[in-house]
């Protein structure tokens, strides 16, 4: 893939209600605040885990913080034959839009 290719994108309020992300961010972050339904594999660990990733959505819509990790993650399934979407703007966005949010502690989710 050429860097003038355009990757495939959506802006989060396009995605279908029952969406399940594949979310990229590492642990510190999916514990803040997440997608409740999302799936999560960090992007330091999706080479050795892509048996890992959900057989039954397609396409995989893939989001990070503000979408760069996400994008890179997207050229990588891509290349590989996977048919996967960026989340434009990440879960900054995701949050903004007023999507559901939750996190691991008793505090209120937030998108670090």
């Amino acid at each position: 893939m050429t860097s003038s290719q355009q990757l495939p994108s959506v802006e989060v309020t396009a995605l279908p209600d029952d969406v399940r992300p594949l979310d990229v961010r590492e642990a510190d972050e999916w514990a803040a605040g997440r997608a409740p339904t999302a799936v999560h594999i960090p992007m330091s660990e999706l080479a050795g885990r892509l048996a890992d990733l959900p057989a039954d959505e397609d396409p995989l819509y893939v989001i990070c913080r503000s979408g760069g990790r996400s994008a890179r993650v997207v050229a990588y399934l891509v290349a590989q034959g996977y048919p996967a979407v960026n989340v434009d703007g990440g879960m900054q966005a995701w949050a903004t839009a007023g999507r559901p949010l939750q996190s691991d502690g008793p505090g209120q989710p937030e998108i670090i």
